[in-house]
């Protein structure tokens, strides 16, 4: 009796596996790390911390100067205290959002924060403080 049409098809699908299988472990034996000598395998860790295959009696000697080790965190940048943004939303209650035009972070004031009185859209200058809710928009005043 004759194989069937998808019997024949698995058949070839199989074969096809078998050699993509015996390519790949080919490939394996010829890029295979055994036979190699220790000095071969060896790595090193230069003075940057990158690893490197040269031994440190054959590389440059760099000089590190003292003045340019910083120990502990990155310094901070003093950050500028005036900030400026858009008022995007202003409550009838006296309350609103103040946009940063640096980070469009959304900042809340109150009107008894404001030296002059406030309405959507006006571009103004504050002070950021910390509350308890989070930050808060304090001295602010409308920039002409």
């Amino acid at each position: 009796m004759a194989d069937s049409f998808s019997k024949k098809e698995n058949f070839k699908k199989k074969q096809a596996k078998l050699k993509e299988k015996a390519l790949r472990r080919e490939e394996r034996k010829e890029n295979n790390d055994k036979g190699k000598s220790l000095d071969d395998m060896i790595m090193y860790v230069d003075e940057n911390g990158q690893l490197t295959s040269i031994p440190p009696d054959q590389r440059e000697k760099v000089e590190i100067s003292l003045d340019d080790i910083q120990l502990g965190a990155a310094p901070i940048e003093a950050e500028e205290t005036r900030k400026t943004g858009i008022i995007t939303f202003y409550s009838e209650k006296g309350y609103g959002f103040i946009t940063e035009d640096r980070s469009k972070e959304n900042v809340f004031f109150h009107s008894t924060n404001a030296t002059e009185p406030l309405k959507k859209g006006n571009k103004v200058s504050y002070e950021k403080e910390k509350s308890p809710k989070g930050f808060s928009a304090v001295d602010i005043q409308i920039v002409k």
